[in-house]
């Protein structure tokens, strides 16, 4: 039986903390290994990590950032399969590990993609966005397309074989790892039908104009550093499609 990691970076996030290790908490599957990594919170997210006493790998202290943070968790897990899940996410069932693990029997899975959700931070039960990997292939990176990042699953020996992510990124560092693990290195994949993790809109990449101009530069950065052509016009393209992630929920919630 595999035994997972998952890592949750905090900051100032005792707002919405508790659903996340509640939701890690309510798995079903048996072996499971949460590791917190905050950086110094002011807003008594300590406390609350510090309460749940099954909670025993966490460290608090300066980091540079988001990736620093979960460089330093994969650094301090044990796990054979490592996720990410954020402060302000969480797992939608009690099965989502069961699941997972059940692609991981397979041998030749190194690593596994699912679909994610946003939901309104003011109503967890209203999706306004589906995020699908259905339809994921290595060739979209040029485009702009990455799987969930929220819904990668690798084994420990890819992070031991091809790295952590990489610092020199703001917001994209999750777009260079993907690229650099499933495209250049060909970590092998699966695909799984399932929501596996419903996140609270609002993330730092999707904030305004500026952020996603960044993002874009990133991007371009990840795939010349892994060899992918792309440029500025064929990323924006993107935007018109992601329209349908937003009109599907909608249509949904309309025919309820």
């Amino acid at each position: 039986m595999i035994k997972f990691s998952i890592i949750t970076v905090t900051y100032n996030s005792a707002r919405t903390l508790r659903d996340t290790i509640e939701s890690v908490l309510r798995q079903d599957y048996p072996m499971v290994e949460h590791v917190l990594v905050d950086g110094l919170s002011k807003d008594g997210t300590v406390d609350m990590i510090r309460s749940y006493l099954h909670i025993t790998n966490w460290k608090s202290e300066k980091d540079t950032g988001l990736y620093d943070a979960i460089n330093k968790g994969i650094l301090m897990s044990s796990g054979d399969v490592i996720g990410i899940l954020n402060s302000d996410d969480y797992f939608p069932s009690d099965s989502i590990l069961t699941t997972i693990a059940e692609a991981f029997e397979d041998k030749d899975v190194d690593a596994v993609i699912a679909d994610i959700a946003f939901v309104n931070p003011d109503n967890l039960n209203k999706v306004v966005r589906h995020y699908s990997a259905k339809n994921f292939h290595i060739n979209k990176f040029a485009a702009g397309y990455m799987p969930p990042h929220p819904s990668f699953y690798v084994r420990r020996e890819f992070y031991e074989r091809h790295g952590l992510y990489k610092l020199d990124y703001h917001i994209g560092a999750d777009y260079e790892l993907l690229i650099r693990f499933l495209y250049t290195n060909k970590v092998r994949f699966k695909y799984i039908p399932k929501e596996v993790v419903r996140m609270r809109t609002g993330g730092v990449s999707n904030q305004s104009i500026a952020s996603r101009y960044i993002l874009n530069k990133e991007i371009i950065k990840a795939c010349a550093e892994n060899g992918i052509q792309t440029n500025m016009f064929r990323l924006s393209l993107k935007y018109f499609n992601k329209v349908f992630e937003y009109v599907i929920p909608y249509f949904n919630r309309k025919h309820a």
